[in-house]
């Protein structure tokens, strides 16, 4: 098992601005593995983006612990290095950006190249080192433009080859693709996901959109108010999610919130006929694999009218979500709702038919 590369014990952050005192950051203990792809998730004001510096080692937290790969980096609001270990620390993190944070007047082997400066490698080693980092990256063919002549994808190509110059053991992303349109988003997300098992890198996704949490990682954080109100793995908090907070984020990442709005507007839906109950159903694992609405008929003679359907594939497991409509004598529909549950299906009865 691998151990903790990031390991955050009881952080806290407190900053004092005139009268008012902020606690940016309240007891928060955080332990990600070598090779995790970990997404902290939450709102703007959630705590993340101080979260960040605390990984980084840029921020200094006033309460808790910071080990960062075996060594403890800061303690009690103290600097636990010496100032050349510090530096050594903060190689190995990475960092990528919303809006790429490249220069302007540098080609994308020059932008790169830059990370390069401080190290002991030789001339030609840079060279061939930046070469083999744009190739990573698919960008070959771009070395020489400017960033003007770039894509906003072609750009966050860049700046994770940048990211990735010193050989990080780390790689954080702060919203680095909230500036992109969805496509883009998804290549670069497969990029990240491919740089994770080539190089065995621990990326840390910092983000308020589930849906990349859901694409990319296999553990998550959820964050409010600078609390950390819940941590599992994807798998686990998406079947089985226990704030309302990150109810609310899984909603819309699945998209189940937009078509249970169209549904009920339907005219059947709203006159919903007795003897009929619109049901929302979440099931994962071994409960996909069987034809359990189709049973529900042979038995007990009840129909499904299937509203919307929807399937994920996370961390190999898949996890699906319906919207039905059961119809049938009364009795007969509880003792299909009674087998749904039994069968390791959540259900919830959004509206019955009026008798």
């Amino acid at each position: 098992m691998n151990e903790a590369i990031i390991q955050l014990d009881h952080i806290g952050i407190t900053f004092h601005q005139k009268k008012h005192t902020i606690e940016a950051v309240k007891d928060v203990s955080v332990s990600i593995k070598q090779g995790d792809v970990y997404g902290i998730v939450g709102y703007s004001g959630a705590g993340k983006s101080t979260l960040v510096r605390v990984i980084n080692l840029l921020q200094i937290p006033n309460e808790g612990k910071i080990t960062i790969d075996n060594d403890v980096t800061f303690e009690k609001g103290a600097v636990q290095l010496s100032n050349q270990e510090l530096r050594q620390k903060r190689r190995d993190i990475g960092m990528i950006f919303q809006h790429f944070n490249l220069m302007a007047q540098k080609t994308a082997r020059e932008n790169i190249a830059f990370a390069l400066r401080h190290s002991d490698l030789s001339a030609d080693q840079k060279n061939q080192k930046v070469s083999e980092l744009l190739e990573l990256v698919g960008l070959s063919d771009r070395a020489d433009n400017y960033p003007a002549q770039l894509s906003g994808g072609q750009k966050q190509r860049v700046a994770i080859a940048r990211a990735l110059a010193n050989d990080p053991k780390i790689l954080i992303s702060d919203e680095a693709t909230s500036a992109l349109d969805p496509k883009t988003t998804k290549q670069i997300l497969t990029l990240l996901q491919e740089l994770n098992r080539k190089l065995n890198l621990t990326i840390v996704m910092i983000t308020h959109e589930m849906q990349i949490v859901k694409d990319i990682c296999n553990r998550v954080a959820v964050m409010q108010d600078g609390s950390l109100i819940e941590e599992g793995s994807v798998l686990d908090i998406f079947s089985n999610p226990k704030e309302s907070l990150t109810k609310d984020f899984i909603k819309t990442a699945t998209g189940i919130d937009e078509a249970l709005a169209k549904i009920e507007e339907q005219d059947f839906v709203k006159n919903l006929s007795a003897g009929s109950v619109l049901l929302q159903l979440k099931y994962s694992g071994s409960a996909t694999d069987e034809p359990i609405l189709n049973d529900l008929y042979k038995k007990y003679q009840v129909t499904t009218n299937i509203l919307y359907g929807n399937i994920e594939i996370l961390e190999s497991t898949p996890v699906g979500e319906m919207i039905i409509i059961l119809d049938g004598e009364v009795s007969s529909i509880e003792q299909a709702l009674s087998d749904l549950k039994n069968s390791d299906v959540k259900v919830t009865v959004l509206k019955k038919g009026a008798k």
